[in-house]
């Protein structure tokens, strides 16, 4: 199953080369996701579980305000086993969409890409702004949304495994 594990620069950095993800979030296509996306096209599923994930970092980086303003999401084939569906309701709550919780630490050398946004000043100093007011988009705040909804303008870059020193240096 194809998992995508919102991150932030510093827990990539600590889990770079030979570490683990210690994250036990992820989102991947659920039920309630394909529900809500009404969509079969497998491709599109899982585009849409990469942005509920990137979303989900923008809530790590709220977290953590020493991190770099960048979201990062990691995409990792792992076995059926080890995905569990979210305890919490996905239908009522729609940060929690296509969450999905892992069975322990999942190995980054098991990545199959990383997703992340580009270090420009206009996509880090949107995605600062998204971060500082995505607890108020939770709660409906359309004003905060649409700060949001800005980040969400910048497309991820996707970066093969074998990118992810240069992606941190």
């Amino acid at each position: 199953m194809r998992v995508y594990v919102p991150t932030t620069m510093v827990e990539l950095a600590t889990a770079h080369p030979d570490g683990a993800l210690e994250q036990s979030a992820a989102y991947a296509v659920t039920p309630a996701l394909r529900e809500w996306y009404v969509s079969d096209d497998l491709e599109e599923l899982e585009y849409a579980a990469l942005v509920r994930a990137a979303q989900s970092s923008l809530r790590l980086l709220a977290a953590d305000p020493a991190a770099p303003r960048r979201r990062v999401v990691v995409a990792l084939d792992v076995p059926d086993a080890s995905v569990r569906l979210f305890d919490g309701d996905e239908y009522q709550d729609q940060a929690s969409l296509g969450r999905v919780t892992l069975v322990g630490p999942v190995k980054l050398a098991k990545a199959a890409a990383v997703h992340a946004d580009v270090a420009d000043q206009e996509v880090t100093e949107d995605v600062a702004a998204a971060a500082a007011v995505i607890g108020k988009a939770d709660a409906g705040d359309q004003d905060a949304q649409f700060t949001v909804d800005g980040a969400e303008d910048h497309e991820l870059l996707w970066y093969a495994t074998q990118e992810i020193a240069a992606l941190l240096s």
